[in-house]
């Protein structure tokens, strides 16, 4: 799968889900992946929905474990939770749809 590239803290970064990632978001989040994608398209989600799935597609696209971790405890806070929500959703609508298209607002 071909990374998401979206700003994100300190510039540009990858965002992707690999099987080994998703596994894990369903297992962090304690639900499949079709109930998790459901619920941030919605806008149903907990906060930590939108934590764990940024944490874990900025692994799956190539972000050291304690490097995700460091970014989403930095800036998730930070900044308006639409702006998360809005990415993480991205993530999982190219995981679930296929390619997203460039937002160059993001």
């Amino acid at each position: 799968m071909t990374p998401l590239v979206r700003f994100f803290g300190e510039g540009d970064q990858n965002f992707a889900l690999t099987p080994e990632t998703i596994l894990e978001l369903e297992r962090v989040t304690d639900s499949g992946i079709g109930v998790l994608c459901w619920r941030l398209f919605k806008s149903q989600f907990g906060l930590a929905d939108i934590q764990h799935t940024l944490r874990l597609s900025l692994i799956g696209g190539g972000k050291d474990p304690k490097q995700a971790a460091e970014l989403v405890n930095a800036y998730v806070g930070m900044r308006p939770l639409e702006e998360s929500l809005a990415l993480a959703v991205d993530v999982l609508h190219q995981l679930y749809f296929g390619k997203v298209e460039s937002n160059e607002s993001n």
